[in-house]
């Protein structure tokens, strides 16, 4: 996928409407579109504009890395989010290829994250969705580790809980690390890209013990 300036790339960050599912793990890529918004706002540079904010999704185009992109968050909830997803694309004349799907990973502790080109869903239903409306599984995808419950049979409660306040301070350095490496990825490509997001790990300090010591924080 080189440096992307063929297309304009699309970042679709997964999660589900209404505060109260704000915090919860499930809306982990909501999170981190979160922090590109507010980015965005403070830096007349970024270029944000609204172009649509109700309806089956929010979206925006702003300038990421020096690329222009447009950034959605699905409103349709997470098991049809790829509804969404179709629509913009006919709608903006984009190519499933160039999405970028920012969700939550059960198979990454909470901490580490992951960029990859196409694979599996591993049972994520927003994943799913896309595949299903866009006829493609070959995006690419920002993994954000959650880590797993002790039991399979919790994975549907514990997606849907909140991140204790230790993990969420996890989580907000997981965020500032991720909108590096997606800058970087338009910047200078995938490969330099994933070398930096697959290495990420928690900065070490005096509380970081306790941070991963929470029950849960690395599933």
């Amino acid at each position: 996928m080189g440096t992307l300036m063929d297309s304009t790339p699309l970042i679709v960050a997964l999660g589900n409407p209404g505060p109260q599912y704000e915090r919860t793990r499930h809306n982990f890529g909501f999170l981190v579109a979160q922090a590109m918004l507010e980015q965005a706002a403070s830096r007349k540079s970024m270029a944000l504009k609204t172009l649509q904010s109700g309806g089956d999704y929010e979206l925006y185009s702003l300038v990421f890395g020096g690329k222009a992109c447009l950034l959605t968050r699905p409103l349709t909830y997470m098991n049809l989010s790829g509804k969404a997803v179709a629509r913009i694309l006919g709608k903006h004349g984009a190519s499933a290829t160039d999405i970028v799907v920012l969700h939550d990973e059960l198979d990454l502790p909470l901490g580490r994250m992951k960029l990859k080109r196409a694979g599996g869903s591993n049972g994520h239903r927003g994943i799913e969705s896309i595949v299903e409306h866009t006829g493609t599984g070959d995006f690419l995808r920002l993994r954000l580790g959650i880590g797993r419950p002790q039991y399979a049979g919790e994975v549907a409660k514990y997606v849907l809980e909140e991140f204790t306040p230790a993990e969420f301070a996890v989580v907000d350095d997981v965020r500032q690390a991720a909108l590096k490496g997606l800058a970087l990825l338009f910047r200078r490509g995938l490969n330099d890209a994933v070398q930096m997001l697959n290495a990420f790990r928690v900065p070490e300090g005096p509380d970081q013990s306790e941070k991963m010591d929470t029950p849960g924080a690395l599933g």
